[in-house]
């Protein structure tokens, strides 16, 4: 027979809960930064070649100044701070989406890099990390010898 399903209290599943539901996950969504999940930022996109990797950031309202770029190995993270807005005086937010903060984004490239020929610049607001590929593992073209003998 089939069941129906039922709530924490042995009744059948009313609409009123998945709405209290959907107003919760609504109120979690608009909450203060503290207080609402976390999702990626800065969005990244990530390229490559066989030369190296190009990695592209969004970084809206990012100073230069407060972006840090390291790379140990094969792994790339960028971080840095985007300071809160200044409401004026008697301003206060009807909604507030926008991030603020320190941010942290750490992720492995698909091959090692030369880090001292790293270079990052930073235009409009989206960062451009070239990363060059490391020598001993870029692919190489190997001449093939003939051993037949002239004659």
């Amino acid at each position: 027979m089939f069941r129906q399903p039922f709530n924490r209290y042995g009744r059948m599943f009313p609409w009123r809960e998945m709405e209290q539901m959907q107003r919760e996950m609504e109120r979690l969504l608009s909450a203060p930064e503290g207080n609402r999940m976390a999702s990626a930022f800065p969005a990244m996109n990530v390229w490559t070649n066989q030369d190296g990797a190009v990695v592209t950031a969004e970084l809206p309202g990012v100073s230069s100044e407060d972006i840090d770029i390291s790379v140990v190995g094969e792994t790339l993270t960028v971080s840095g701070l985007r300071q809160a807005e200044e409401l004026p005086e008697g301003a206060r937010y009807h909604r507030r989406e926008r991030r603020h903060g320190r941010f942290t984004r750490t992720f492995e490239l698909p091959f090692p890099v030369e880090a001292d020929r790293v270079e990052a610049t930073f235009n409009k607001g989206v960062l451009y990390i070239s990363l060059p590929r490391a020598e001993a593992d870029k692919p190489r073209k190997i001449t093939v010898k003939s051993m037949e003998k002239a004659g």
